[in-house]
């Protein structure tokens, strides 16, 4: 398949529901509109930067990263968006994200009524962040203003490419939220519940059962976020050749 605009790396299934009705398949390329595809990765910098590469080899033009990502900055609540100017990882490389593109975003963005946040560093990491002193370590030693596993990877790509390289994140748990971390072994790398780890994390935690509702809401006002920024912006994330 050759793309020829837009690849868009996007770690969860539900990341990818938000762009498009057809059923994308784990480690392909699933078509979107104006030659645009995505490439559902699964969670991590590994998974990300196979992604990223194949939709380059592929003919993307540009490559962006979608989905959602937590806050580390209080004042980052859930269900904003966010398109950083930097995406950084631990070992301190930076990389800007594409001005122009950006600008361009934010312009869309603002007919929307969604929290938007377009300015400050995403953190990426090799692995999730579950507690909140965790988050705040990372903040304070950062400066960052959220967190993902995939973003500095796909950036690094795109770095070698000479690719244009955008971010756009909702914000689904917050600097204050704790994620049990019985729950998150309970998915696999696409995000996706295993039934039969998460009834015996249940079994084991049964303190994780209050915690649902919260996520669950976290989640849905994250995913809304994401279907009202690709709606705005269409398959191309707004990219223009």
């Amino acid at each position: 398949m050759n793309i020829g605009a837009t690849g868009i790396v996007v770690a969860l299934a539900s990341e990818a529901d938000t762009l498009t009705s057809r059923a994308a398949k784990p480690d392909q390329i699933t078509a979107l509109g104006d030659d645009s595809a995505l490439w559902l990765s699964g969670m991590g910098p590994d998974a990300a930067r196979r992604a990223a590469e194949g939709l380059a080899d592929a003919g993307a033009s540009a490559l962006a990263v979608f989905g959602v990502a937590g806050a580390l900055h209080p004042q980052l609540r859930n269900g904003a968006l966010f398109c950083p100017e930097r995406v950084m990882d631990e070992e301190g490389r930076d990389f800007a994200t594409d001005a122009s593109w950006c600008a361009d975003v934010q312009r869309t963005l603002a007919e929307i009524d969604t929290p938007l946040r377009t300015e400050g560093a995403l953190l990426s990491v090799a692995a999730p962040l579950l507690t909140v002193a965790a988050k705040q370590t990372a903040h304070q030693r950062y400066a960052a203003l959220a967190v993902d596993m995939e973003s500095a990877a796909v950036a690094a790509v795109a770095q070698t490419r000479g690719l244009p390289f955008i971010v756009m994140r909702a914000i689904v748990d917050e600097a204050n939220d704790m994620i049990p971390s019985a729950l998150n072994d309970s998915v696999d790398a696409w995000g996706r519940p295993r039934p039969l780890h998460l009834m015996a994390a249940l079994c084991r935690h049964p303190s994780v059962w209050g915690e649902l509702p919260r996520l669950y809401s976290r989640m849905q006002r994250a995913t809304q976020a994401l279907r009202a920024a690709a709606k705005a912006v269409g398959p191309t994330l707004g990219w223009h050749r």
